[in-house]
């Protein structure tokens, strides 16, 4: 049983914590749809706009672009129409959009008839009607339309056991494009009989790739069946017969490039991880250090990478410098134990065990959408916060670092500490953010 671990009492140590939060709330602010998106809107067309929006910035880039077209242009009811699905306890009040909070990481039946509204609407679409797709990480999750007669508990089985696996977001969203009516570019074949389609997407995956974003409902899908087909058999993943039927149906392939599907399809990026990460790197440099990028699109199992920066961040206060080390990216865990984290709490906990109580190094690694792994809450924590009395103090509330990262338990790890960091529903999502500062 541990003892209860009082706070932390060094004010120098306490300040370098308070710097870490505030590094890591520029970031999240620099890619927020109030500063991001207004900018992007286009004129409206002469017929209706149809607001599709998915993701976890759903709720807050639907509300966003409703005001800008009241506000700005004076529309109304009659003219704005859509439907916007967020993960629970991610929704914001967007008039004229429908909203709707699902399932995420796994999603569930309110996703299922939320998506199956949006093809809905996409599908009535005029000559003089634009629809306009807002687009953010979770997206993959939020709509969700099985193809063929595969059921939901089928699809979340395949979901969960993707994610159990360790594969990268890449991978999952390759499966998941060929077992859905939706992703893949089959948004974009619903809609084609647009005026437009115009999509404005937050990206949180590495390289920034329209394909991989919200597994692409509106562009042309580079992967293939035998790519799903691979990557189930190289992971082990458990198929349904409905879902290897569709797997192994060439008739049931995405829609490539040249498609007319994609003939009158706009896409644009409107903030990417590297954009936060150099919020983070002006409010490093503010405070008196020096920034060095890592990288935006890091990838790797988060106790490797965790130990490589806990190496470099040593290297570099050995050479007496006072540096801000900063990454992006998307890391993964491999589940080998019973306990409960996600990657970023996983990285804080092993770069705790790399470093050692190493003086004068602090670290914050959080997803910018405010939660990491998790149970799917938006109360779940978004990542875990050390400072060099981190091992100590939990030796003295009763805690095994080594084990608990064996265990994938950092959850537990960093709630006996008072560590988690927990911002709640930031209402964007541009991927992880972690920062190191040597002093």
């Amino acid at each position: 049983m541990t003892e209860t671990v009082p706070p932390v009492a060094d004010a120098a140590i306490r300040d370098q914590r308070a710097l870490l939060d505030s590094i890591l709330t520029a970031a999240i602010r620099a890619a927020h749809p109030d500063l991001c998106l207004p900018p992007h809107l286009p004129e409206p067309s002469p017929g209706r706009l149809i607001i599709l929006a998915a993701g976890k910035a759903a709720g807050s880039m639907s509300a966003v672009a409703s005001r800008f077209y009241r506000r700005q242009h004076g529309l109304g009811d009659d003219r704005i129409v859509g439907l916007a699905v967020a993960r629970h306890g991610y929704g914001q009040d967007a008039p004229g959009i429908h909203m709707v909070e699902a399932g995420h990481p796994v999603p569930d039946e309110a996703g299922i008839s939320a998506t199956r509204e949006a093809l809905r609407l996409a599908t009535e679409a005029g000559p003089d009607d634009e629809v306009l797709v807002l687009l953010s990480g979770g997206g993959s999750a939020n709509w969700i339309a099985p193809a063929g007669d595969l059921t939901l508990v089928e699809k979340q089985a395949i979901t969960r056991a993707m994610l159990r696996s360790g594969a990268p977001i890449g991978e999952i969203n390759t499966v998941r494009k060929h077992i859905s009516r939706i992703k893949g570019g089959r948004l974009a074949l619903a809609a084609r009989n647009a005026r437009r389609i115009l999509t404005l997407a937050i990206s949180d995956v590495p390289f920034d790739d329209p394909a991989v974003i919200a597994s692409g409902p509106t562009v042309p899908d580079p992967s293939t069946l035998a790519d799903a087909r691979a990557i189930c058999e190289k992971r082990g993943i458990p198929l349904p017969e409905e879902a290897s039927r569709l797997l192994n149906d060439p008739n049931n392939e995405t829609p490539k490039a040249g498609d007319p599907a994609f003939a009158r399809a706009e896409y644009r990026i409107i903030a990417r991880p590297i954009d936060a990460l150099n919020a983070a790197a002006e409010a490093a440099r503010a405070a008196g250090y020096e920034p060095i990028m890592l990288g935006a699109d890091l990838e790797g199992e988060a106790r490797e990478v965790a130990a490589e920066h806990a190496a470099e961040a040593k290297r570099l206060k050995a050479e007496g410098r006072r540096v801000a080390l900063i990454s992006g990216g998307e890391l993964t865990v491999t589940i080998r134990g019973e306990g409960h984290g996600g990657p970023n709490q996983e990285y804080a906990l092993a770069l705790a065990v790399a470093l050692d109580g190493e003086p004068g190094i602090f670290g914050i690694s959080a997803d910018t959408d405010g939660t990491d792994g998790g149970r799917g809450l938006a109360t779940d924590p978004a990542g875990g916060l050390i400072d060099p009395t981190t091992l100590e103090r939990a030796r003295t509330a009763g805690l095994d670092p080594a084990a608990m990262l064996e265990q994938n338990d950092s959850t537990a790890f960093f709630a006996a500490l008072g560590d988690l960091v927990n911002p709640g529903p930031t209402c964007t999502n541009v991927n992880d953010c972690r920062i190191i500062l040597v002093n």
